[in-house]
C-alpha cells in the first residue's frame, strides 16, 4: 500500500494513494469518499522526530571515500527541518562548493520502539520510503564531522510515499539518476548492516518513535548536484524520489507546499 500525508479541507491527515485520488485513513475525518489528487496539497510524507542515519554502511561507498569498514553501524542525526517532499527543491547553499547526492532506502517506524530484536521488528516498523541524504562533501571534509554538511534545509527528500509491502529490505536495488544518467546503483544486499540489523541496533540506543527515520546508507557512485539538475532516488518495489536542484539565489521553500505525486 502506497501511503501519502495530505492537507484537505483545513485537514492534515494519512490517505493511501489509488489512481488518481486517495482514501482517508482516519474515519473519524468524515472522509469517506475517495479525493481526487487535484483537490489535495501533498505533504513531505514524514515529519519525524528525528532522523537516524548511517554511515559507511555499503563496503563499495566506504572504499570510494577511504573509510574503513566499521564493525558495528556508525551513526549520525539530520534535523527534521531538512526534510522535503518530492517535487520539492534541494537548495544549494552558499557555503559549499560541492554538494553530492546520496540514495537511500528510508525504513519509517510504526510503533515506539525500544530494545527490539531483529527478528521480531517487522511489528514495528510502518513501511519504506526513497531518501536522499543530501550531503556537502567540502564541508564534510572540512568539518570532519556531519552536523553541518547534512543538516542543512532541504538536504532529506524523503518520498514520494511510504510503502508498506516490501517483501525482502534487504535485497532490493538502489538507484541515483542525475538528469537522465544513472550515477549510482547498487544493491541492498551489499549492506555491511541489513535494514532490520541497523534498527534493532538503533533501539538499543535510543527509542524510535511512530514517524521517526532511518536512513540505511548509500551504495557507491556519489557526485555532485548543479543549479538545473533534476535528481531522481529510484529503488525497487518502494517508488522513485524526484527533486530538482536550486542555486543558493534561486531560494526555494521546504515544509508545507503542494506537491506531484510521480
Amino acid at each position: 500500500m502506497r501511503i501519502l500525508r495530505v492537507l484537505h479541507h483545513g485537514k492534515v491527515f494519512y490517505a493511501s494513494l489509488a489512481e488518481d485520488a486517495v482514501l482517508c485513513l482516519n474515519k473519524d475525518l468524515g472522509f469517506a469518499a475517495p479525493i481526487p489528487l487535484s483537490e489535495l496539497t501533498i505533504l513531505p510524507v514524514v515529519m519525524p522526530s528525528k532522523i537516524v542515519c548511517a554511515a559507511v554502511n555499503y563496503r563499495d561507498h566506504g572504499k570510494e571515500l577511504g573509510h574503513s569498514i566499521p564493525e558495528t553501524p556508525r551513526l549520525f542525526l539530520k534535523p527534521p527541518s531538512s526534510v522535503i517532499a518530492s517535487g520539492q527543491p534541494i537548495v544549494l547553499p552558499e557555503s559549499s562548493a560541492r554538494v553530492d547526492h546520496e540514495a537511500e532506502l528510508a525504513v519509517v517506524m510504526g510503533r515506539t520502539c525500544r530494545n527490539v530484536a531483529e527478528e521480531d521488528l517487522d511489528a514495528y516498523i510502518f513501511g519504506y520510503a526513497c531518501a536522499n541524504d543530501v550531503t556537502a562533501r567540502d564541508l564534510q571534509a572540512r568539518d570532519q564531522l556531519f552536523g553541518r554538511c547534512k543538516g542543512f534545509d532541504t538536504f532529506c527528500p524523503i518520498g514520494p510515499w511510504i510503502e508498506t509491502e516490501v517483501a525482502d529490505p534487504g535485497n532490493l536495488t538502489v538507484r541515483a539518476l542525475v538528469n537522465g544518467e544513472v550515477r549510482q546503483q547498487g544493491t541492498t544486499a551489499d549492506m555491511i548492516f541489513s535494514p532490520r540489523r541497523l534498527v534493532s541496533f538503533i533501539s538499543t540506543i535510543m527509542t524510535l518513535n511512530p514517524g521517526d527515520v532511518v536512513l540505511t546508507g548509500t551504495p557507491a557512485g556519489v557526485s555532485p548536484l548543479d543549479d538545473g539538475d533534476e535528481v531522481r532516488i529510484d529503488i525497487e518495489a518502494v517508488g522513485v524520489l524526484i527533486n530538482p536542484v536550486v542555486g543558493p539565489a534561486s531560494g526555494g521553500a521546504s515544509g508545507e507546499t503542494p506537491q506531484s505525486v510521480q
